[in-house]
């Protein structure tokens, strides 16, 4: 089993390479926004809890998260390995995660951050925002507010899986073919 946490800013692609991760080696992709998305949709106890908590402009606390993601985990035992995408994203979510992973008798063994110019990201977000409507993507405030947010909290990650010789940075190239090039040679020096 090779557990991933697949880090970088909205719009760099981490939903694409976590496809063709997928897709090449059997992995189960756990995005947490589409965890809890899919919980609020089916309308479970946990679903409702969380749709009430966003609806109040709070956020999901990490024992819901973390929790969800033991769930998912215990589903899927058989499981060649996880990508975990969208989580960690404090040191604290970080040393939650490890925790209960190691009492599942695993761990992250890598974190792959996607780098891309911002530049490339705020065009492929208004893209998006074109084509999947989401105006969240199309306001340039909000797109420089989510990447300051991403700065401030990630550092801390990135210094935390480092310290434990786990952090790698993709490069990424012009086509999702090319990256996923450099995800394979950074997951092959963990396999």
């Amino acid at each position: 089993m090779l557990n991933i946490v697949l880090f970088g800013p909205p719009g760099v692609g981490k939903g694409t390479q976590a496809a063709l991760m997928v897709q090449h080696y059997g992995f189960k992709h756990l995005s947490t926004g589409d965890m809890l998305r899919n919980e609020i949709k089916n309308e479970t106890p946990l679903g409702k809890e969380v749709k009430q908590l966003i609806e109040s402009g709070f956020l999901v606390s990490d024992g819901i998260v973390i929790a969800l993601i033991k769930e998912q985990i215990a589903a899927y035992k058989d499981a060649k390995g996880f990508i975990f995408d969208g989580f960690p994203r404090t040191t604290v979510q970080a040393e939650s995660l490890d925790k209960m992973l190691e009492a599942q008798g695993t761990k992250i063994h890598v974190m792959i951050t996607l780098d891309v110019a911002q530049e490339i990201i705020i065009e492929r977000l208004q893209k998006r925002a074109v084509i999947e409507g989401r105006s969240d993507d199309a306001d340039l405030e909000i797109i420089r507010n989510r990447f300051e947010n991403y700065e401030k909290q990630t550092k801390p990650v990135m210094a935390y899986y480092s310290a434990q010789g786990k952090y790698h940075i993709a490069k990424c190239s012009d086509t999702p073919e090319s990256t996923f090039a450099v995800v394979e040679k950074i997951i092959a020096s963990h396999v």
